[in-house]
């Protein structure tokens, strides 16, 4: 490949190098020149281009880009098509990447201008979401090298591949002690159910008996009796010792602790056993938690059909420190705080660094960035149909304007000349309940499908945004101060954070999401919302305290009628 200025008159078939614009002329780079876009760029008094000829045994960087990525991917994944060098890896449906490092370290050696960048191993990927992508830095590479890269790349099990969710079907037990309130144990089965639904599986059924260990096998014992892939058992009281009341309970229904304890924090007190065939996993008390904790690795590898050692859980050091993340935002900083440092991040500042990067001393830290820097579309999605209302809630009078209009002005009020509003059933009158309001509306013509069909219609609009606020528009009491801080907090974690509004310890609505995200969202179906993508990506979820109007929604009379005697939101 021969790279360099060249005479207009001799560059007839060369690529351009650079992007070139010149009067009405605007060529892009990587285009292939023409006869007649060298006559026009002559008679512009264009004389010389920079550009590149490829020689007769020269690869070209998609043809290049296509081959790595063939060679490399497996089961699972989808390539698309190659240009300007790159070919992206896909995942086809939900589950676990799988990742040769070894081989793809060598690989990304053989030369520099072949390079293969993946997802971590093991990270969960919803449906759509992208495993890694191959990038042919030159216009081109000899076939030579080609070749050499492909031979680095192939073996029998390729380099990259995905694990899809198996649909597991679990059974949990849980034991009872005095100090333990039902309350915490209701919570530890809905947090328990959506773990597992992230994950493809299904909490079959739950069992709950005393801090005992002959119960405890009891309670196994019942549960084996309905097919179930997994056991999960959680204590009132946290497991110690492996002769403590929960391993000693697996091993009199007939089971074997595999192993005790784990190099992931949170989540150390975590056990591995077997009962027969089936995987029994002992909870540490993190695990009453959504928040990521070392639960959450042995049940994406178990919900993907992988056989989890001991050796796999003492290999998960190096990169198991998860108090430092942002769902977990320092606890133990805050518990402690360093001598003359304040014991929580100023508000609008994230918790932690960005992963990789060196935390900066007070003085040197750079300014927050300007909003304008990472723009949010809002969607206000206000297209379904409220069977069980009866009547379109939307257009229902709360305060003395119909309920829609306030869930939109408070998003005006935030982000003005950003919010689209997404209409579906009774289009016309929704359109009239928001008039005068600077929003651009468009319909999801497919409303009747469930949430995501609206979802889908909204994220068609936000091309070119770096987040999107997806909002509900039968949420009246969430507030424009709400948004201004999901926004800040956005901003502030330079537009690569889920940012989640909190109250009362639980996570509500609007949440906002990076760009990044919108593909894996848009691979959503039925009647459901994004939120099937937090558990995946905990690892990028931040928490903002809000009040509670980020959970009353209307779906129902009675709730509207309850949202009635509420005093209106300023």
């Amino acid at each position: 490949m021969r790279f360099g200025p060249l005479p207009v008159a001799d560059a007839e078939g060369a690529v351009l190098a650079h992007s070139l614009k010149t009067g009405a002329l605007r060529y892009p780079k990587g285009r292939r020149l023409t006869a007649a876009d060298l006559a026009d760029l002559a008679a512009a008094g264009v004389m010389e281009v920079v550009a590149v000829r490829l020689d007769p045994d020269d690869v070209g960087e998609d043809a290049a880009a296509s081959r790595v990525a063939q060679a490399i991917t497996g089961p699972g994944l989808a390539l698309t098509p190659a240009t300007t060098g790159r070919v992206n890896v896909m995942a086809e449906a939900g589950g676990l990447l799988l990742v040769d490092a070894a081989r793809l370290n060598r690989l990304n050696q053989v030369d520099e201008a072949v390079t293969v960048a993946t997802a971590a191993a093991f990270a969960p990927l919803a449906p759509g979401a992208m495993a890694a992508t191959i990038k042919i830095i030159p216009f081109a590479i000899p076939e030579g090298l080609a070749t050499r890269v492909e031979q680095a790349a192939r073996s029998e099990v390729p380099a990259l591949r995905l694990a899809p969710w198996r649909g597991i079907r679990a059974g949990l037990v849980q034991t009872r002690l005095s100090g333990l309130k039902a309350v915490t144990q209701d919570k530890t089965v809905a947090v328990t159910e959506a773990r597992l639904t992230q994950v493809g599986g299904t909490l079959v059924a739950e069992r709950r008996v005393a801090h005992d260990a002959a119960a405890v096998a009891g309670a196994l014992a019942d549960l084996s009796s309905l097919n179930l892939d997994l056991l999960l058992v959680i204590g009132a009281s946290a497991i110690t010792d492996r002769r403590d009341v929960l391993p000693t309970g697996i091993g009199q229904a007939g089971g074997e602790v595999r192993h005790f304890g784990m190099p992931v924090d949170p989540g150390n007190l975590m056990l591995l056993a077997r009962l027969g065939d089936v995987p029994v996993l002992g909870l540490p008390g993190c695990a009453r938690s959504p928040r990521v904790n070392g639960f959450d690795w042995i049940l994406q590898r178990v919900a993907a059909g992988l056989e989890v050692t001991p050796a796999d859980i003492m290999g998960m050091g190096v990169g198991g420190l998860l108090t430092d993340i942002p769902s977990r935002p320092m606890p133990r900083q805050r518990a402690v705080p360093a001598q003359g440092q304040p014991a929580v991040p100023a508000q609008g500042q994230p918790a932690v660094p960005a992963q990789g990067q060196p935390a900066v001393p007070a003085q040197d830290k750079p300014a927050v960035p300007a909003a304008a820097e990472f723009p949010v579309t809002t969607l206000v999605l206000a297209a379904g149909s409220a069977r069980r209302m009866g009547a379109n809630k939307l257009l229902a009078d709360y305060a003395g304007q119909p309920l829609v209009r306030h869930a939109v002005t408070a998003a005006l009020a935030a982000n003005p000349g950003r919010v689209t509003v997404v209409l579906g059933h009774q289009a016309t009158e929704v359109r009239a309940a928001l008039r005068g309001l600077d929003v651009r509306f468009i319909e999801a013509g497919d409303h009747a499908q469930g949430l995501s069909a609206s979802l889908k219609a909204g994220l068609a609009d936000a091309a070119g945004a770096t987040g999107v606020l997806v909002c509900l528009g039968d949420m009246p009491r969430v507030t424009a101060d709400t948004h201004r801080r999901l926004l800040a907090r956005f901003t502030a974690a330079a537009g690569r954070a889920i940012v989640v509004p909190v109250a009362e310890g639980r996570r509500g609505n609007p949440v906002l999401w990076p760009a990044d995200l919108v593909p894996a969202m848009a691979g959503i179906t039925g009647d459901q919302g994004a939120r099937s993508l937090l558990v995946p990506h905990a690892d990028r979820v931040v928490e903002v305290p809000s009040d509670g109007g980020v959970h009353l929604d209307v779906d129902t009379p009675d709730a509207l009628a309850a949202l009635r005697t509420l005093e209106p939101v300023p």
